[in-house]
């Protein structure tokens, strides 16, 4: 290709026009007021499923459940594959946004819950549905397939593997990559990138303490599984403390403690639902022992009438980045944005991501980004004060992304990096 074909190119329109991010915004707060839980998704499947439609892709509905699937082909060459999560949190929103969610509904322990788009998946389905439609409308500028995937669960593990589980690998063509990225307490219009291992091991199991029931003033007949429940959440603060080195990072948190429904009644059964995120399969599996033997040592310590009951609630596996692929992507991602957006991230973030099932799934390999989603002079205020750990970050109910730049660089990184192989000369400026 002649240089100045290949300049020409470079100036081709692939990026959302001010009409289409006004149907985004519109969007993205419809979806926010009305978020749904993990595996539930069914009115945003319906919605991206539509919008597929539009732009003349095959669409396949139900995948996994509730997965939507698109296929635009567009010509001979490289099949690339976007994905975006739908699912919404089970807490109850404080944004105070007009467009919050009130939304209430029943999450998968059968509890009444708030339902409210805590961690910006409603920005990730708002990304990939502006970017199908700029890739539908300018079909002259590249060739190739372009797979859209909505997908549900991801906050509980079960999507991706759903999907997978439900054929999806022999029921669209075979990517040459698989792409994903999601909205983080950072700068917004800012992309963040690390090659390699990108995101944690995640595990999180539900533990059933069994006690003896009796009169509050009576605590002699008892066998109080509160006492053991909270003896049991400091002491498994040691795991990370006092058995983990410094240099092999671990997180353990209890999000759930629950026991009992009166004050002057000790219950006989506690429960707790921990979550643990590592980088190391062997520090994985040692922090998981660990907790196993507290647990239940603490319940012989109590005289407990039986040993702790253990579930698996989810387990992620870690987000490795194909390195050679990322640096196609980082720098497409310099030359469209300028190198002062785009940062390494110098850590693996302890957030996980069910987006690890595709590429093995596949045998293709993967990329994972970040886009900022926080005000950019309210983030500068904060670091310059220290306080960057105080914002609303995601899973908080006071998180959500401001909506531009956000939406606007969120089409546009998925664009370029789609681009690098959809476009032969690499993705537009």
């Amino acid at each position: 290709m002649t240089a100045v074909a290949t300049a020409a190119r470079d100036l081709l329109p692939l990026a959302p026009d001010d009409a289409l991010l006004a149907q985004l915004e519109r969007v993205y707060q419809d979806l926010h007021a009305n978020p749904e839980l993990s595996m539930q998704e069914v009115r945003t499947a319906g919605i991206a499923a539509d919008w597929l439609r539009r732009d003349g892709f095959e669409v396949i509905t139900g995948v996994g459940r509730t997965g939507v699937v698109g296929v635009l082909r567009n010509g001979d060459g490289p099949v690339v594959l976007l994905r975006a999560d739908m699912d919404a949190l089970p807490l109850v929103e404080s944004t105070g946004l007009p467009y919050a969610s009130r939304a209430i509904g029943t999450d998968r322990f059968g509890q009444a819950t708030g339902i409210a788009h805590a961690c910006g998946h409603d920005m990730h389905v708002a990304w990939l549905m502006g970017a199908c439609r700029v890739f539908a409308e300018n079909a002259r500028h590249w060739t190739g397939t372009l797979v859209a995937v909505f997908q549900p669960g991801e906050e509980t593990a079960q999507g991706a593997d759903a999907m997978i589980a439900d054929g999806l690998t022999a029921r669209i063509p075979k990517p040459d990559i698989v792409l994903a990225q999601h909205v983080i307490p950072a700068p917004a219009g800012a992309i963040a990138w690390r090659s390699g291992a990108a995101m944690a091991i995640g595990d999180s199991w539900e533990v059933k303490l069994f006690g003896r029931g009796a009169h509050g003033s009576q605590p002699q007949k008892s066998i109080d599984p509160v006492l053991m429940a909270a003896s049991a959440v400091m002491r498994l603060q040691g795991v990370v403390s006092r058995e983990t080195a410094m240099t092999d990072g671990a997180v353990l948190t209890v999000g759930t403690l629950r026991a009992g429904t009166n004050e002057n009644v000790i219950p006989d059964e506690a429960l707790l639902r921990l979550n643990v995120r590592t980088f190391k399969q062997e520090v994985r599996t040692r922090v998981l022992a660990a907790i196993r033997r507290i647990l239940e040592a603490e319940a012989a310590a109590s005289g407990a009438p039986k040993p702790p009951e253990f579930s698996v609630l989810s387990a992620f596996q870690p987000v490795i980045n194909d390195p050679a692929e990322t640096g196609r992507i980082v720098a497409a991602f310099e030359r469209r944005f300028g190198a002062d957006r785009v940062q390494e991230l110098p850590q693996p973030t302890a957030a996980s991501e069910d987006f690890s099932a595709f590429g093995p799934a596949f045998g293709a390999p993967s990329v994972y980004w970040f886009v900022g989603g926080t005000d950019a002079a309210q983030f500068a205020a904060a670091a310059q004060a220290g306080t960057v750990d105080a914002l609303p970050s995601n899973h908080a109910p006071d998180f959500a992304p401001v909506v531009d730049p956000t939406l606007r660089a969120g089409i546009e990184a998925m664009l370029t990096a789609a681009g690098v192989w959809l476009m032969a000369d690499g993705a537009p400026t």
